[in-house]
């Protein structure tokens, strides 16, 4: 029976998500596959080259370095994450991404992203770093009006959330019959219409169906969130959520806040880790 790690995003939100990941693999937690939507295939890459702590060290190194986030970095290059300097300068030089243990680790690793010109997601299974596997995951967590279009393979490609925010019924739909699922939101949350939604129909206005899909997003969302309690409740899904809402908003250049995050992610999976060894061993 095939074992999958789903992860959500959410942006900064995705540190609560980097704790849970620590936390599992210095259990020696192994899953047969990952998939992960804009933060959570940012962040969830370090799972497959085995790197705890990468995550959460250069996302507080980094906080204030505008050529990591910054207004300035989005009037500058387009990407308020910037592009090249966050996926492909600091994983090479600054904080190196571990290319050879991300190759030769057999777990299957899917990116999501949106094609615009469709308005439908994209699964991208990425099994060898390289530029353009870099270029996948950037795809994967570029945020409307916050990012440049990504174009890889003739396809032009945004957040993939706006169109799969918790892939939990596509990785089921490929054989990944038990799933630990992690949320960013807590339980109970609902929602609501993207309040952004007229810049983004006027900023993307050449891609009816990518507005179509952003519109729709929060209906898509909320009916993710049932289906995952639905599952839960059948055994073969096991969730892992934040007790309340995270106080971290989607940006942020404060590193005590990128640490409390991930402090409240690493302690909920150290109180549920035999709960979560027993699950993946069943």
């Amino acid at each position: 029976m095939k074992t999958g790690l789903v992860l959500e995003g959410g942006a900064l939100r995705g540190l609560f998500s980097v704790g849970i990941m620590d936390v599992l693999m210095e259990h020696g937690v192994e899953f047969d596959g990952l998939i992960g939507v804009s933060a959570g295939a940012a962040y969830g890459c370090n799972y497959k080259s085995r790197q705890p702590g990468r995550a959460i060290r250069y996302n507080t190194q980094y906080a204030k370095d505008w050529r990591f986030c910054s207004v300035r970095s989005l009037l500058k290059t387009g990407d308020i994450f910037g592009g090249e300097f966050d996926y492909h300068y600091l994983p090479e030089h600054l904080d190196i991404f571990d290319t050879k243990a991300f190759d030769e680790n057999p777990m299957e690793f899917y990116a999501v992203c949106t094609d615009l010109e469709t308005g439908q997601p994209v699964y991208k299974k990425l099994m060898k770093c390289s530029y353009d596997c870099y270029e996948w995951i950037r795809a994967s967590a570029s945020m409307p009006l916050a990012s440049r279009i990504v174009e890889i393979e003739g396809q032009k490609l945004l957040d993939g959330g706006i169109t799969d925010s918790i892939p939990l019924k596509y990785f089921q739909s490929i054989g990944y019959q038990r799933n630990l699922v992690v949320t960013t939101q807590p339980d109970g949350y609902v929602k609501g219409k993207n309040k952004f939604l007229p810049l983004i129909r006027h900023s993307l206005r050449k891609y009816p169906h990518f507005i179509e899909a952003a519109a729709n997003r929060h209906l898509m969302y909320n009916e993710q969130l049932a289906y995952l309690k639905e599952e839960e409740k059948k055994g073969m899904t096991f969730v892992i959520r934040p007790t309340e809402k995270l106080k971290i908003g989607h940006i942020s250049h404060k590193p005590e806040e990128m640490w409390e995050t991930y402090h409240i992610g690493r302690q909920i999976a150290e109180t549920r880790i035999e709960e979560i060894l027993n699950f993946i061993s069943a």
